[in-house]
């Protein structure tokens, strides 16, 4: 799956429910739903791990829950790359791939 492609469909899904609730989605909504969603995905992990309560769910549900919510992040992510025309896959070639050739201590 191409990142780029992938952030078009979020698109798609995400102006869709921001004008179904009448949301504008400039710069600071990009950023605070991307907050919002890692403040749910660390609620998800504390229950998952035994440190939050678990409001009556089952081991399954709270799994489940925590790997909708790693979705959510990585979703929010890639809509805020594409609103500031961030190329994902270039910075993470640069950032992070170019180091499997570079000595560990370099890492």
């Amino acid at each position: 799956m191409e990142l780029r492609s992938l952030a078009d469909d979020l698109e798609t899904v995400s102006r869709r429910y921001a004008a179904h609730l009448g949301i504008e989605r400039d710069d600071t909504w990009f950023l605070l739903k991307l907050q919002e969603e890692v403040g749910e995905l660390t609620q998800a992990f504390l229950m998952q791990s035994g440190r939050a309560r678990t409001r009556g769910l089952t081991p399954e549900e709270i799994d489940a829950g925590f790997r909708a919510e790693l979705a959510d992040v990585l979703c929010h992510v890639l809509l805020m790359a594409r609103h500031h025309g961030v190329d994902l896959e270039a910075e993470v070639a640069r950032k992070w791939l170019d180091r499997l050739e570079a000595p560990a201590d370099q890492g």
